[in-house]
């Protein structure tokens, strides 16, 4: 956690060049402008401007100036650059010129569901990734292939598990920024990982999670490979998911937490599962589809792990493709609705649910939307989506 006049001491003491002020659109996708170290102390006093007609989701090119101001508890140094001359990076959160937080800033969207969490419900959510991903050769122009790293399976060794060392300068860059990376091993599918996050508040986690994906991505690249975050890359082979575990500070209202997950579940789809790829993956390799939770059953959309620490509801069905920001704002609103309802989940599932053999109840259970365009649907004629993201 730095001041601005620790990170301009530290600009000036080591040989600081670059800095990387990083934002994001309303998918998601990261955007940043590059400052040189003289302009650092102008941006924290002013913002750096920018075009926001330009930006996915927001303005029209009439008004369209907005300005960005570092946040420095962000502040990381970029491992993979010169050590002279280096390159930091600070994640910003976007203005108006009046000083307005702008509406559509989904970090400070999150910020402020964790506020209201906090002063209005007295309580704080507790958040950790399991983030999964393919690599995939280039072929000899440097052009992406379909073509895995390896053939390995879940859980193999090298010399199978090509991807060991990969996932090690991965974990080992993660930690240079300041992030706790908790377990990382080869998935099931051929050339597929996944690296897990220790728990941390909701932005750290939000925030760690989109550092993640732009590491894996540019560690990938400097071995040869392609690393693909989308959620159905290879149409026979297991999809890449984004597992969400969630936890109350109040182990006593977790169950009201995950009945309103499950209660707003299908209105919510739209924002865990935002591309045309993720409804191929749904309800194949584990993947849920039906809106019920069990304990340690990887078959429903949650599941409650057998823990020796704190309770945890683990939500199974995002993939790495959503916007990580709306994504945690709208679950923790969906969970605060639980809590304030005091609603209670039904009974846990403990069939799989993936069998054509179900019981009686479980053919009965609703199901996740199966394309975009119902998902869309659904959430554009919510009024608890409307309510939440009321831009």
């Amino acid at each position: 956690m730095y001041t601005e006049s620790e990170v301009l001491d530290y600009i000036r003491e080591e040989d600081v060049k670059f800095i990387r002020l990083a934002f994001f659109d309303l998918n998601g996708v990261q955007k940043n402008i590059s400052i040189m170290a003289s302009q650092l102390e102008s941006a924290f006093k002013n913002g750096v401007s920018f075009d926001a007609s330009a930006i996915y989701g927001f303005e029209t090119p009439e008004k369209s100036d907005l300005f960005l101001h570092p946040d420095t508890t962000t502040f990381a140094v970029l491992p993979w650059r010169p050590n002279t001359g280096k390159v930091v990076r600070m994640f910003c959160s976007i203005r108006y010129p009046n000083g307005k937080l702008y509406e559509k800033d989904c970090r400070s969207m999150l910020k402020n569901a964790v506020k209201i969490a906090k002063d209005e419900y007295g309580v704080e959510f507790m958040l950790g990734t399991e983030i999964e991903f393919y690599l995939f050769k280039l072929d000899e122009n440097g052009e992406r292939t379909k073509i895995p790293f390896d053939n390995a399976g879940y859980m193999d060794i090298a010399p199978e598990d090509k991807g060991e060392n990969i996932r090690r300068e991965i974990c080992f860059t993660l930690e240079q920024m300041g992030m706790q990376p908790e377990a990382s091993h080869h998935e099931e599918g051929p050339g597929q990982n996944e690296i897990d996050f220790h728990y941390s508040d909701a932005v750290s986690a939000a925030d760690n999670a989109a550092t993640f994906k732009w590491v894996v991505r540019t560690r990938a690249a400097m071995n040869g490979l392609y690393a693909d975050f989308s959620p159905k890359p290879i149409s026979d082979k297991a999809g890449s998911g984004l597992h969400i575990n969630i936890s109350c500070t109040d182990a006593s209202k977790n169950m009201n937490a995950l009945a309103g997950i499950l209660k707003h579940a299908k209105e919510l789809t739209y924002y865990l599962n935002h591309t045309e790829n993720s409804y191929k993956r749904l309800g194949e390799h584990k993947a849920p589809k039906y809106i019920a939770w069990g304990k340690e059953n990887r078959s429903a959309l949650i599941r409650v792990p057998a823990t020796k620490g704190s309770p945890r509801l683990e939500i199974r069905s995002a993939d790495a493709e959503c916007n990580v920001y709306l994504a945690f704002t709208l679950l923790i609103f969906a969970a605060l609705d639980g809590i304030a309802a005091k609603l209670e989940p039904p009974e846990p599932i403990e069939e799989n649910l993936f069998t054509e053999k179900k019981s009686a109840a479980a053919k009965d259970l609703e199901t996740l939307p199966d394309t975009l365009e119902s998902a869309k649907h659904l959430a554009e004629s919510s009024s608890f989506i409307k309510k939440v993201l009321s831009f």
